[in-house]
């Protein structure tokens, strides 16, 4: 499975731990991110589109020209400051996939025989109705044996677990 589409499962479904790790990991690396945008990755770009400074893209609602975003605020007017939202916005995909980079690493040291989607995926116990893992053959919440997917339960009797 290629690493942008985990990414892509990781945006779309993500549990409580992997959110919470995530806003940590995301105020630890603002500062840092916040720097390679500003002054790494948006300067080459606006120098492709004719020497231009993200942050001081904007539009004056009024209509009035302002030679830059600066002094259209201190003349007190309402704009459109669209630079900052692509800045804003290319900090947040860079932040986001650094986080799922750790987590990624994470899933593959608590389970290294098995796919990091796998575990983020849940299927119900048929018995207790508690969500398990998706590949998960017993039951950590009542010890019930799952069916496989031929439909078997095991081979021999049924097996009784006390906790």
């Amino acid at each position: 499975m290629g690493v942008f589409k985990e990414f892509r499962e990781f945006a779309v479904r993500g549990s409580a731990i992997d959110m919470g790790v995530g806003m940590v990991l995301g105020a630890a690396f603002s500062g840092f991110i916040d720097s390679l945008v500003t002054d790494i990755l948006l300067p080459p770009v606006g120098l492709l589109y004719a020497k231009m400074n993200f942050e001081s893209m904007f539009i004056s609602l009024s209509g009035t020209m302002y030679p830059s975003l600066s002094a259209a605020r201190e003349a007190g007017e309402a704009t459109i400051n669209y630079g900052l939202f692509i800045t804003a916005l290319v900090r947040f995909i860079i932040i986001l996939f650094a986080v799922f980079v750790v987590v990624r690493q994470i899933n593959r040291w608590k389970k290294p025989h098995q796919n990091p989607v796998h575990s983020m995926t849940k299927k119900e116990c048929p018995y207790c109705c508690m969500p398990i893992p998706s590949q998960a053959v017993i039951c950590p919440n009542c010890a019930s044996q799952q069916e496989d997917k031929a439909g078997r339960r095991g081979s021999g009797p049924p097996k009784w677990r006390v906790k």
